[in-house]
C-alpha cells in the first residue's frame, strides 16, 4: 500500500508539470492585460518553460543515475515551487517570464527522476500497472489544464494558475523524504553539463529568431542573427557530443531510423497542439471577446479529443502497426486545422473553430502514441532510456518551436486593437499544410509493421 501512496504523490507531481503546460494557454490575454505584455513577451511566456523543460530533461536524468533519483527529484521540487510563487508574484512580464524558465528548469530535475524512483519501486505487472497509469497522465493533463485555466483566471485571477502549484509543490516535498528511501547513486562517468546548455540556447536562439521575424521581417538583422546563431550552436553541441565521454545524445542512438521517426513525430505533433492551443484562446478572447471560463470550457472537448485519440492510436498501432496509424493521424490534424481556417467574427465557432480543433486534436493523440511506441519497440534495451529522454526533450522543444511560428505569422492579428484575422488564418493555413506534409514524411519514415512490446504513452509517460 505505501508504494501506491508513492505513485500517488509522484503522479501528483507529474500532474502539475504537465498541467502548467496547457494551464497558461487560457490566462494568456488577462496576463497580457495585466501585465501590458505584447506578442512576443505572451510567446515567451509559453516559450521559457518548454525549452528549459525540454532542453534540460536528459541532464536531469543523468542527475538522477549520478546523485540519485530522490535528491534531484527533491531539488527540482525545490526550485519548481518557490518558481510557481515568482510567477503568481510577477510585476512585471520579465519577472513573470523568468519565473517560467526556473519552473522549467525545476520541471527537468523533477520528471525524469519520479519516473526513475517508479520504475525502481514497482516490478512485474505493478510495474506495467504503475506505467500506464504515469503514462495516462499526459493526456489527463492537458484536460485538466485548460479548464483550471479557465476556472482560476475567471475567478481569483491569473496569478492562481500559477500559486496553486505552491502547497501542492510544498506538499510532496514534506511528504516524499517519509515515502521514499534516499536511494543509491547508480551512474557513472561525467554529466554533459557543456552539451545540454548548448542544446538549451540553440533552441532559444532559434525561438527568438522566429519571434522577431514577425516584427522585423525574415530578412531583419536580429531574426538573420539569431538564426545563424541558433545554427552555429547546434553545430557546436554535434561536435560536443562527439568528444565528450558522457554525451547528452549518442550519435549512434540519435542515427537510428526508429529515434529520427519518432522525434520527427513528436517534434511536429507537439508544435501542432501548443500552436493551435495559441492561436485559439487569443482568437476566442480577444478577437470573440469570451472570458477566460467561457474559453476553457470550450477547449474541454479538445482536451478529451487527445485522450480518446491516444487511446485509439494506442489500439490501432498494436493492430496495424505505427506507419498507418501516422499518416492517419496527421492528414485528420490538416483536415481539422483547414477547417479552423474558416473562422471569422461572424462564423460561429460551432461550425468553424472548435470542431476543426477537435478533429485536429483528436489526430494529434495518436501521433504522439505512434512517436512512443514505434521508438520504444525498436530501439536495443540498453538504448531505452536514452532514446525516453530524447523523445521526451523534443516533446518540449516541439511546443516552443509551433508556439514562436504560428505567433509570427499571425502577428498582424495580435497586435492590440487589430481587427484583421487573416493572420490567425494564415498561422492555419500553415500548421493544416505542415501535418498534410508530416503525414507524407511519416510514410517513409516511420518504421513499417506492428511494433513489438507495445507500451502505449504520451510525451512524458513511456
Amino acid at each position: 500500500m505505501g508504494r501506491w501512496r508513492v505513485l500517488g504523490l509522484l503522479g501528483l507531481a507529474q500532474f502539475m508539470l504537465i498541467v502548467d503546460i496547457t494551464v497558461v494557454q487560457v490566462a494568456l490575454p488577462d496576463i497580457g492585460t495585466d501585465l501590458g505584455l505584447g506578442r512576443e513577451a505572451l510567446t515567451w511566456v509559453v516559450t521559457a518553460y518548454t525549452l528549459l523543460f525540454g532542453g534540460l530533461m536528459v541532464l536531469g536524468g543523468r542527475l538522477a543515475d549520478l546523485f540519485g533519483a530522490r535528491r534531484t527529484l527533491l531539488a527540482g521540487l525545490g526550485v519548481f515551487t518557490p518558481a510557481s510563487l515568482l510567477c503568481g508574484l510577477a510585476w512585471d512580464g520579465a519577472a513573470l517570464i523568468a519565473g517560467r524558465g526556473l519552473q522549467g528548469i525545476g520541471a527537468a530535475l523533477m520528471s525524469p527522476s519520479a519516473l526513475a524512483v517508479i520504475s525502481a519501486a514497482y516490478h512485474g505487472q505493478d510495474r506495467n500497472r504503475a506505467l500506464g497509469i504515469w503514462g495516462a497522465i499526459g493526456g489527463s493533463g492537458a484536460a485538466v489544464g485548460v479548464l483550471a485555466g479557465g476556472l482560476l483566471t475567471a475567478g481569483p485571477g491569473w496569478s492562481w494558475v500559477f500559486f496553486v502549484n505552491v502547497p501542492i509543490g510544498l506538499a510532496v516535498l514534506l511528504a516524499l523524504p517519509r515515502l521514499v528511501g534516499p536511494g543509491a547513486a547508480r551512474g557513472r562517468g561525467g554529466v554533459d553539463v557543456p552539451g545540454a546548455a548548448l542544446v538549451t540556447l540553440a533552441t532559444g536562439l532559434l525561438v527568438f529568431g522566429l519571434v522577431t521575424a514577425g516584427e522585423s521581417g525574415w530578412g531583419g538583422f536580429g531574426t538573420l542573427v539569431a538564426l545563424g546563431g541558433a545554427a552555429l550552436a547546434y553545430a557546436a553541441f554535434a561536435l560536443v557530443q562527439r568528444s565528450v565521454r558522457a554525451p547528452l545524445m549518442r550519435a549512434s542512438t540519435m542515427a537510428r531510423r526508429p529515434v529520427v521517426s519518432g522525434t520527427f513525430l513528436m517534434l511536429v505533433a507537439t508544435g501542432l497542439l501548443l500552436g493551435l492551443f495559441f492561436l485559439g484562446s487569443l482568437y476566442l478572447q480577444r478577437v470573440l471577446g469570451y472570458d477566460a471560463l467561457v474559453t476553457g470550457l470550450l477547449f474541454l472537448p479538445v482536451a478529451v479529443a487527445i485522450t480518446v485519440g491516444a487511446q485509439l492510436g494506442g489500439h490501432l498501432v498494436g493492430r496495424i502497426g505505427g506507419r498507418p496509424v501516422a499518416v492517419g493521424a496527421f492528414l485528420l490534424t490538416a483536415a481539422g486545422a483547414a477547417l479552423m481556417t474558416r473562422i471569422s467574427p461572424e462564423a460561429s465557432v460551432w461550425t468553424t473553430l472548435l470542431p476543426g480543433f477537435t478533429l485536429a486534436a483528436f489526430g494529434i493523440g495518436p501521433a504522439f502514441v505512434t512517436a512512443t511506441t514505434t521508438t520504444m519497440a525498436n530501439v536495443p534495451s540498453a538504448e531505452a532510456g536514452v532514446a525516453s529522454g530524447v523523445l521526451n526533450t523534443f516533446h518540449e522543444l516541439g511546443g516552443s518551436i509551433g508556439v514562436a511560428v504560428v505567433s509570427t505569422l499571425a502577428a498582424a492579428s495580435l497586435a492590440p486593437g487589430a481587427a484583421d484575422v487573416s493572420g490567425f488564418t494564415r498561422a492555419l493555413l500553415l500548421c493544416a499544410i505542415v501535418a498534410l506534409v508530416a503525414a507524407g514524411v511519416s510514410a517513409a519514415l516511420v518504421p513499417a509493421g506492428k511494433p513489438s512490446g507495445v507500451a502505449v504513452g504520451h510525451g512524458h509517460g513511456h
